[in-house]
Parts: C-alpha cells; structure tokens; sequence
C-alpha cells in the first residue's frame, strides 16, 4: 500500500502520500513555484532551475526530489527568490525577450509566463548572442540558437518520449546547442518530423514554420525591420512590465483571428487527438494536449505536419456528372437527383441486391451509420462494406471466435505497461508511430522486452530482444508450435483454462501435431528461436501481441490471428493489466466503420442481420421490411460486377481502383458497371471510372466521431468552412436518401449518434455530451456512460463467460515457383500513407520522400547486376509495375519490398492476385510472386540523400545534464546564493 506520510509546506501540514515528485506536488496544492523546464508529461529535467526552494534547510530543485515524511518545505523565503531569480537572469542571458513581436506570443509561452509571475523587471546577467545561424533547412520546423535556453526538453521528449534519439545537447562547447545526430542541419538528419521537439519547445527556439510571420499583427515583416523594431522596443520600455503589458494586449488580438479547435488525427488508426491552430483557411500549427486521451503530447510527421491536403488546389468542389469522356460541372439538386433516378431504375429493373455500397474508413461513425442504413433501409440490400475487408476482417474472426469482441483486449496503456510485447507482421514505427513510440520507450526506461517476428528487417526489428524472420505465410505454425511447447513444459494456466476456457482438452490434443521439428522444417525458424519466444512468455509477467497485415493478408489469415489469441489464452494473458491481443488497425475509423454497421452481415454493434429479433428491432425503428440474407463483401461485389449481377456502385473516400488487390482486374470490373457514383476529396484514379462524383470534405471541414484502435470514440469538431460547394459525407448520404423516399431528417451528427446508440447495446451510453472536448469512451459503453478500456476481466464476451480455444490448421502460401521467383511484400512509409492521395499534396513530405521505391537485397542485387536507382519491371501472374531500386539489407535474399504510396507506375495492387483468406475475402496481398527483368543497371536513387533513413541516430538517456553541472562556468544558483564552497 502506498505509505501516507507528513510534510509541511511553508508552515502548513499536509497528508499526502511518498514518492511524489516535489515540484509536481505544490504545483497541485496551488504552491507557487516558478518552473521553465519542467513539463508534465517529460518530468523532472532539472536544467533550468527556476523551481529551487528550500527543504529541510537546503536549496535544492524541486523537480529533481521526492516527498519523504516530516520534510519541510519553504517556497516565500528571500533566499529562495534571489536564487530563483538568478535561475531566471541565467536563462534571459540565452533568449532575447522581444514577446511583442514574437510568432511564440500567443499566451503559452513559459518563459513569458514564468517572468510576468516572478514579477521580474530587469535582468541582471545581459542577452548574449551565441554566434550560430539559424537553421531553416528542415521542411518543417526552424532552430533558433540564440532563442534557445538549453532547457533540453527537446532532446527529452526526442530521446526518451518519442525516441527517435535524434537530438542532444552538446555541453561540450564554449556555446553549448541542441544538435542533430552528430551536428549535422536538421535536413541532413535522422530527424522524422514528429514535430514533439517543437510542440514541448518553452519558448521561440523551435518553431513550426507555418506559424513564422503568420501568428503575430506585427510579426510579418523582414529580419532588418524586426530587429529595428525589437531594439526600438528595448528602449522604449523601462523593465519588463510595460514590454509584458503590450505584449499581453498583442496576444489577447490573436485570440480574435487563431481559432483552436480540437480534432482527431486522420491518418492511421492510433486515434491522436490535438488542437488545429488555424487563420482563415490556413493551417498554422497542430498543438497536442496532455489530456489527449490516446497520444499525449505526441504526434507524428503525418498528423503534426501533413494537413496540406486540406487546402489543395486539387480539391473536389462541385458535384461531376460525366457526359462522354469528360466530366461537367451541375449543381447538388441535378447530382442528386440523376443518382436517385439511375438508382431506382436499376433496383426496379433487378431487384436491390443488383446495387452495392462500400463505406469510407477514413469518414466519421456516423457517416458509416448512414450509408449502411441507406443500402438496407431505403435500397433493401445487406451489400455493404468497407475497406477492413482488405486489412483487419482475418483479426477480427480471429477474436470473435475465441473471445467474442472483434476489438483491441485494452488500452494503449496497457501495451505500453506489458512486461513482453510481441509484434507480428506490424512495421509499427511506420504504420503506428506513437503506439511504437510508447513500445520504444518501455523497452528503453522500463526493461519491457519486445520479440519482433517480420520479413523485414525494420527499426522495431533492430530494437527487438528477439528478432526474427520466419518463411512467408508461416506464422501460423511458429505460433503453434510454440503454444504446444508451452503446454509440453507445463507453463499453461491451468487455473486460468480450467475456470475460464472451453474446448481445452480437444485443442491441446489436436495442437500436439505442432511439433518444433515440423515448424523448424515449414517456417525455417530454429528449434532454439521458437523455445526462446516460449521461455519469454513464461518469464513474463503480461504478454500483449500486436499484428498486422502481415499476418491479416495471406489466405489463412483470419486462422493465424485465431492461433494468436489461442496463444494468448493458454497463458492467461487476457483480462488483466498489459494482457491481450491487439490487432493494429491501420485507418484513422477503420474499428469504427465496421463497429458502425458497414458490414453484409451485421448491423451496427456487430448485430447479426440474420436473427429475427435483432432484424426485427431495426425494422420497428425504421419502419421498412429489412433483407435477412448478408450481403456480397466488397470482394464479392467485384466478382459480380464481372459476372453482370451487380450493375451499380457507391463508393464513398476510397480508391479502390488502387488499394483493393489486382487493380486491373477490379479497374475493368468497374467498366461493367451500369452506374458509378464515386464520393471523394479528389479526382482520384477510382473516380476516373465514375459516372457521378461527389464532393466530399475532410475531417477538419466537418464534425462527428472516429473510434481507434484500442475502440476509443472521439469527437472532431468542424475547424475550416466546408470548400467550394463540397459538403460532409452524411448530408451527401441524407440528401440522396430523402431523394429516394426516405424521411430522415438528422439535424447533425449528434441526432445520427443518438438513434445508433439506441439501438446497439455496444454504444448504449455513448452521446455527445460524454465526449466533450478530450473526453472519450471505449466501447462497450454502458447506458450509464460507463466504458470498459479493458475487456474480459470478470467474462468473455460469449452467453456463458469463457473463452473458446479454436483450433486451426496451417493453409499454405501459394509462393513463388521457377518463374515467378521472388516474393514481394507491401506495407507503409512513415512519411506516406496509403496510396498516397494526402500526403503527396504536402511539399514537405514529398521533398523528403518523392517516390515510391523497390527494396532489393545487397545479395540479390549482386545476383542480378543492379545498384540503388537501378530500374527493373516486375511482372506477376495478373499484372506488372516498373519501378527504381534501394539496395538495402532490410530485405533478404529474394525478398522485395515495395511501399504502398503509388498510383502509377509502381502502384503494388498491379501485382497482387484475386487470392483471398479462405474466411473473410481479404485479399492475400502479401503473398504475391514475381519475376524482374533489369530495365536499367544504374540511374538516380529514388529516395533522396535527405531522408531521415540515412541520418545518424544519437541515442542516450535524457540530457545527460550532470555535463552542464560539471562545466566551469556552471554553479548551482543556492550555492552562489547561500555562499557555499563551489566544488570544482
């Protein structure tokens, strides 16, 4: 138990309880304590101090102690302040104070702030420029050395938050500076563009550089007249109150003309939430809270920084209706109107079920809502789906047949605090940066061990325990294998099965034929490996298991992810704390359209659409006769459009003509098609086959909820006016709706969220006014508003409380053979995503990474006479793609990689077969086979010299500021204060 102790404070007594930090704890007693270089999500850093005070007699730092019973704390006596006033003169001495015309004077700053509150008038210790430029190289951020206080929150939040381990102090100089790597520009480095450093920057130094000359009424001028105007302003004010006065006045304006709006990250499926700072249409800065549920203080390159999209020229601002080979303009009435009556025709001529919808993971909950109750109520068909079919369906079978919630076991927090983390067919630090972040730091601070099994040789594999790299496809019997060993040495829960499981003693006998002599042959992994992976289990205390599409998009997918959660449920690593499996979806609302209902065979909540009494309720509130048959899967609806039985299609935010496998195959099924309407942002290459397009907005020009990964429901609140006659996905859906006949009349997003809570027990309790600001709910949700981060802690989610342990068998890979020679993987780039149609419209990220590219082995390069820039054909069963080479030794011998952020050329699905897992229709993306044929030995290296890939990471804990402490000219300022012998 946590032991209550005695402290005082000033004269008062408190009780409270040990080990807290002591600046933190009068800080939430509302003790004053100035403080610069502390920040609560980084803790104690103790480089500037300004939070001295004395205990127990001493001066010390109040960030660097912690609370021990009958300490004694004084922060009024005069000591005190002369020495904190000293701490402040030091840091003064590193930033020129010109607040007025400062980009950073918007009311955050804590230098600022921290002054006007020690109510500090002069300074003593003058402003000295360091002699450094500033470095304006990076896409992104600007570093101002002469603004910079060496507080090293930067270098804590890139080395142990982040950790990317690209900054430090180097204490070494007469002038010490943050540096990059080995003090390279910014441009030059292993930098990624998380943009934490900027975002927990206390003052100027850093600085995102859409916020420069941007922020400020008088900030917008040239460096000759600022610096006029800052000397101007010095000589003018008498001390620092009249300068914080006008200053103060500048930023209470910039209140009128910045608008903060809290959102929610709309690229993969982490679920970051953060404010947009924005001024008119432009977007200045995204500035993540600490009260972000997901994320904290974290982003990525894609969410701080790839919002260009928004505002692109490229922008679908009027409905197109096509006329031959082109497309023209018409007004929302005629759009609307054109598709209702091709609609109805075409369900008058061959029944509902001749028209499919495919729903957008990128849209809100509600939007999927709408369009699956559009197919079944007003259409009458169950063909509806979504863009999980391609990546997540196989894990979510997986879960439904042995737990029975198709969703993350718990919280992000929860993998963040496991003692084992195995990751699986998951390049997390590209697809899930933050999520990899808290992994990296786990495993850096906290001795949290990570077993990482992939084909390829990624950061997450270069920092594993154990890494690694199973045959293509085999992950099922590795898996196997090693729960069957487990059992063999007794490490099974037997407590835990016997109370909790059913189908125990029939899988443990029919797993037996997993033998670590059978996996060793098939996977190619060593008996060693596998026994080493089933000691870790034992001798952890909580395992979680993270997967991918590399285990998702292979024929036998949704039995690997079950032989994943078998795994799990053999150790008892479910219902407890850092316990559980956890698929990691890859789209910002993937969970959420498909726990919304876009689905052909259930309702929202994962409501079966074939029971009487679930179809039933449905039918009674929306007053129509329902289908009771489940519906064609997106894969499916191809097939029928080549097959003639499905004549139209409306497909809302997405390009399936790229993403979904053998492009050429479904590109033609879309030329059969009688009716087309695509609903987007762009002219997308999907939208090139259309006979309607509709324009839709993105998530800052609208409101709604997406649910993440770890089944959070978060609000975003509508940031910019909708663009040009383009309009939210729901009033699109409603207007078309109301065309056919329907009589829906949602007022907003919170009226649709209202009637999907009602009828799905999953979201009982969820409602608007419960996700205000940053608060959020996890599903299942409660009719009281309770929510459940962690599942399966009193029963699983089946009429009787236990788990099912499922048996399954390995379904073998396709592969190469003689001709088809070499085996190509896909995934994506931290810096792109998807097929690219956002982030190709940031200059910055497209600068960094222009191109798609093809992974070659240094081995396999030698083999077939290429070099980096080297362009090759590549040619499968169903198509072919033309691309440049990077030898590098992340793939081995005939492995391939290619990105998945490519339209063109190189667009990956151009290879991938019409091969789906056996349970689900997901495509088998990767297990697709091909030949090379080398077009061009040698030419210009797709991915440029400025890619943080070859940039030089710098790793070491914090910021190593006992260096400062040992510097000459460095003395602690109680000591100079109190006139103690200075320890040289």
């Amino acid at each position: 138990m946590t032991e209550v102790i005695k402290v005082t404070v000033n004269g008062v007594e408190y009780q409270t309880t040990a080990g807290q930090n002591v600046l933190q704890f009068l800080k939430a007693e509302e003790v004053d304590v100035p403080s610069v270089c502390f920040h609560e999500s980084l803790g104690p850093i103790q480089s500037c101090d300004t939070c001295i005070v004395e205990v127990n007699g001493e001066l010390q730092r109040a960030c660097g102690m912690k609370l021990e019973t009958d300490m004694v704390i004084q922060t009024q006596l005069e000591d005190v302040h002369k020495a904190q006033d000293l701490a402040m003169d030091r840091i003064l001495k590193n930033h020129e104070l010109y607040c007025t015309v400062c980009d950073h004077n918007n009311g955050t700053c804590d230098i600022h702030n921290t002054v006007a509150e020690m109510q500090k008038e002069h300074q003593n210790i003058p402003f000295k420029e360091k002699g450094y430029e500033v470095d304006y190289s990076g896409s992104f951020y600007r570093y101002d050395p002469d603004q910079c206080i060496l507080c090293g929150r930067c270098v804590e939040v890139c080395q142990d938050v982040e950790v990317n381990e690209t900054l430090s102090i180097d204490w070494s100089r007469e002038q010490p500076r943050v540096i990059w790597d080995n003090d390279v520009p910014i441009d030059e480095s292993s930098c990624v563009n998380c943009g934490q450093c900027v975002t927990v920057c206390p003052c100027n130094a850093l600085m995102e550089k859409p916020m420069l000359k941007e922020a400020g009424y008088l900030t917008d001028v040239e460096q000759g007249t600022l610096r006029s105007m800052i000397n101007f302003t010095k000589n003018v004010e008498s001390g620092f109150g009249p300068l914080f006065a006008i200053s103060d006045t500048e930023a209470e304006m910039r209140e009128d003309r910045i608008k903060k709006t809290k959102t929610v990250c709309t690229y993969c499926g982490v679920g970051c939430s953060f404010d947009v700072w924005t001024k008119g249409r432009d977007i200045l800065k995204i500035q993540p809270q600490p009260e972000a549920p997901a994320n904290g203080i974290s982003t990525c390159v894609k969410g701080k920084f790839g919002w260009d999209y928004v505002n692109s020229e490229e922008r679908l601002t009027k409905p197109l209706i096509r006329e031959g080979d082109v497309f023209k303009e018409v007004e929302w009435d005629e759009a609307i109107s054109y598709v209702a009556k091709r609609m109805s025709e075409i369900k008058a001529e061959s029944g509902p079920d001749a028209l499919g919808f495919i729903s957008s993971s990128k849209a809100t909950n509600e939007e999927s809502y709408l369009m699956q109750k559009l197919a079944r109520q007003v259409i009458g068909t169950n063909n509806v789906d979504n863009c999980s079919r391609y990546c997540q369906s196989p894990a979510t079978k997986g879960l439904f047949r042995t737990v029975g919630y198709g969703g993350d076991a718990g919280s992000l927090k929860d993998i963040e605090t496991a003692g084992l983390v195995i990751t699986i067919g998951s390049n997390t630090a590209e697809s899930h940066p933050v999520l990899a972040s808290k992994i990296k730091r786990s495993q850096k601070l906290f001795g949290q061990k990570l077993i990482v099994a992939d084909i390829r040789e990624h950061e997450m594999a270069e920092r594993a325990d154990l890494f690694f790299q199973p045959v293509p496809g085999t992950d099922l019997i590795w898996l196997s294998a090693v729960t069957n060993y487990i059992v063999e040495k007794g490490w099974h829960d037997e407590e835990f099965l016997h109370n909790r499981v059913n189908n125990v003693d029939e899988y443990l006998e029919k797993i037996k034929k997993f033998t670590l002599e059978y996996a060793e042959e098939v996977t190619g992994l060593s008996k060693e490996t596998m026994i080493h992976i089933a000691e870790a289990i034992h001798e952890a205390d909580s395992t979680v298991i993270c997967w991918a599409m590399g285990v998702t998009q292979q024929k036998g997918g949704s039995d690997t992810s079950t032989a994943i959660s078998n795994l799990l449920i053999v150790t008892g690593n479910y219902g407890r704390h850092g316990t559980g499996a956890y698929p990691l979806r890859g789209h910002n609302n993937v969970q959420g359209c498909s726990d919304f209902g876009s689905m052909p065979n259930s309702f929202p909540g994962y409501q079966d659409v074939e029971d009487d009494e679930i179809r039933g309720k449905f039918e009674k509130a929306w007053k129509s006769e329902l289908p009771a048959e489940p519906g064609m899967t997106n894969h499916g609806m191809v097939d029928a459009m080549h097959e003639g039985s499905l004549r139209a299609l409306y497909l809302h935010g997405e390009d399936m003509g790229i993403v979904d496998a053998n492009a050429n195959y479904v590109q033609r099924g879309f030329e059969e098609l009688d009716f087309f309407v695509v609903q987007d942002l762009f002219l997308s290459r999907t939208s090139e086959f259309a006979d309607v397009i509709l324009p839709a907005v993105p998530s800052l020009e609208k409101e709604g909820t997406f649910t993440n990964t770890e089944r959070r429901i978060q609000r975003i609140y509508q940031a910019l006016p909708t663009l040009g006659d383009a309009k939210p996905d729901w009033e699109i859906v409603q207007m078309l709706a109301r065309e056919l006949g329907a009589d829906w009349n949602f007022g907003g997003p919170a009226e649709i969220m209202d009637e999907a809570a009602s009828l799905t027990p999953m979201f009982a309790g969820v409602s608007y006014e419960r996700l205000e600001g940053y608060n959020s709910l996890i599903w299942p949700v409660d009719p009281e508003g309770i929510d459940m981060p962690m599942l399966y802690e009193d029963k699983f989610h089946f009429e009787d409380g236990k788990a099912r342990l499922y048996f399954v068998d390995w379904t073998e890979p396709t592969g190469t053979d003689v001709e088809y020679d070499l085996h190509v993987n896909s995934g994506r780039l931290l810096e792109h995503f998807h097929e690219g149609n956002m982030t190709y419209k940031s200059e910055g990220i497209t600068r960094k990474t222009p191109s798609a590219f093809i992974e070659v082995s240094p081995e396999l390069a030698e083999e077939r006479g290429v070099k980096d820039g080297a362009l090759v054909k590549l040619t499968s069963r169903t198509g072919s793609v033309k691309g440049r080479v990077v030898v590098t030794d992340r793939v081995k011998g005939n492995e391939l990689f290619i990105p998945l952020n490519d339209n063109g050329e190189l667009a990956i699905n151009k290879l991938t077969s019409s091969e789906v897992d056996k349970d689900t229709d997901t495509p088998a993306y990767k297990d697709t086979a091909v030949k090379m044929e080398v077009l061009e030995e040698k030419g210009e290296r797709p991915l440029p010299h400025n890619n943080h890939r070859f940039g030089n990471r710098n790793p070491q804990i914090g910021v190593r500021i006992e260096e400062k402490w040992k510097r000459d000219d460095y003395v602690f300022p109680g000591n100079i204060i109190r006139k103690k012998e200075v320890k040289k």
